[in-house]
């Protein structure tokens, strides 16, 4: 039992954590999960993992979310945003080409190369912000490059953040675009989730209350520091992070 407890955080962590970083969340569970085979890792457990991450980023933007009279234009872009992302993945997800994706030697080379993308989208010295310049252009710009996140080591949040600042959106309103992006998506993969979790005979237990409950802890804190820390330093830290993955990577496929 202790045991389950211990693997339920660490995977709590990682998905907390790398949920809303520029590091892909989706790469490190599948990782993790296929190099240490946790015995407690299952569609339970990942769908409460991605539900306390959903209420954590609803928690932090609580007040935009509820004071929908002045956020109206902001969430009608969001929702507006998110329909990309659910369509293709939906029809991804129902034809099983999603599975095909989750390979290392993908992981490896996407985790590169859009860390290096992310790398010269943020050398962008503009400032434009969401009350004034986030529009249905540039929403839409957004959306379509958060598809790619589908494909796992792309990272949807650094995607996304790429794309925002390929349009001069400064770190932090990029960031929050990122953010408030996550919920239909996080929504929509706890929904497919659900989906299957019901054609199981599968109770919800004891470990389905922590994964949620760490996995909420973990990402309010993510999100909380990762907007302190954008607003005074770059994106070169989670850009060198992805390249020493992938280098490692590169050596256990081809050395």
């Amino acid at each position: 039992m202790f045991q389950n407890i211990i693997e339920v955080i660490i995977l709590s962590a990682i998905q907390g954590i790398s949920e809303f970083l520029p590091i892909s969340s989706s790469a490190h569970l599948i990782l993790v999960s296929s190099l240490y085979e946790f015995k407690s890792s299952s569609l339970l457990i990942d769908i409460s993992l991605h539900l306390g991450s959903l209420c954590a980023i609803v928690y932090f933007f609580r007040n935009e979310l509820l004071d929908v009279k002045n956020n109206k234009r902001l969430l009608s872009l969001i929702i507006i945003g998110s329909i990309p992302i659910i369509i293709v993945g939906y029809i991804l997800y129902s034809t099983g080409l999603i599975y095909s994706l989750r390979n290392v030697k993908i992981i490896a080379w996407t985790t590169l190369i859009f860390g290096i993308l992310l790398y010269v989208a943020d050398k962008s010295r503009f400032d434009k912000k969401i009350s004034a310049n986030l529009n249905f252009q540039t929403i839409i710009f957004i959306s379509f490059f958060q598809v790619l996140s589908l494909i796992p080591g792309v990272s949807r949040a650094g995607i996304t953040i790429t794309a925002a600042r390929i349009l001069k959106f400064n770190r932090v309103d990029s960031s929050k675009i990122s953010f408030l992006l996550s919920i239909p998506a996080l929504s929509g993969a706890s929904f497919l989730g659900l989906k299957d979790l019901l054609e199981q005979p599968i109770e919800f237990n004891y470990l389905a209350i922590i994964a949620i409950g760490t996995s909420f802890i973990f990402s309010f804190v993510t999100v909380k520091f990762f907007l302190n820390y954008i607003n005074k330093f770059s994106m070169n830290a989670f850009v060198i992070y992805r390249i020493i993955i992938a280098l490692i990577l590169f050596f256990m496929i081809y050395i």
